[in-house]
């Protein structure tokens, strides 16, 4: 009888440990799992900036060379600032050889007067700065309009009104079910790199 319970006991003490691990292994799997949540919920919200305050010389040069264009009317004088870039932008689709021609050829009116329009409605609207690579005194993004990097449930009275001057009501609606901006969207570098200038996927 005193084997049978000694062997009992030995058998459970080499059976515990791994018991034990297991559990351990659960609730820090849990912890680590809530962490995660909780830094994605206690994220701070993107700070939104209007007009050219604390826009880098480089970023409002560009901006104004963009507006330039819009001011004429005539798409063909975004060339200037598509041509000031060594690798060229993002224009979206394939390959752009010709910026003018496809600029044309996805307007509305067939002379890119409606992308104009567009390009001036986005850079009237807000815009969110991101970080790009570990130093940020040089290495950031500078996206409009801020749309593009919000969540779209969560927009004041007075931003579903900029929304809405950007895109009809329907196309609002769907992008706020879809919880995803898809309309027109530009990127510039803190160093004036022009990085895309097209619609979101």
């Amino acid at each position: 009888m005193g084997r049978a319970v000694i062997a009992l006991a030995l058998a459970v003490f080499l059976l515990a440990p791994p018991v034990l691990v297991h559990c351990w292994d659960r609730a820090e799997a849990q912890s680590v799992r809530q962490k995660s949540k909780t830094d994605k919920t206690s994220k701070p919200p993107l700070e939104i900036h209007y007009g050219t305050d604390g826009l880098p010389e480089q970023v409002r040069e560009l901006r104004e060379a963009l507006l330039e264009a819009v001011r004429s009317g005539k798409i063909e004088d975004l060339r200037y600032a598509y041509d000031l870039n060594d690798i060229k932008p993002d224009l979206g689709g394939t390959e752009t050889k010709d910026p003018i021609a496809h600029w044309k050829k996805i307007s509305g009116d067939g002379e890119g007067r409606e992308v104009l329009a567009a390009l001036s409605l986005i850079l009237d609207t807000g815009h969110v700065v991101l970080p790009l690579g570990a130093d940020l005194e040089n290495n950031r993004l500078y996206i409009w309009p801020y749309f593009s990097e919000v969540p779209l449930d969560k927009l004041t009275p007075a931003q579903e009104v900029e929304l809405l001057r950007l895109v009809p009501p329907a196309v609002a609606k769907s992008m706020k079910s879809a919880g995803k901006y898809t309309h027109w969207r530009l990127t510039i570098g803190a160093d004036g790199a022009w990085h895309s200038f097209r619609k979101s996927d």
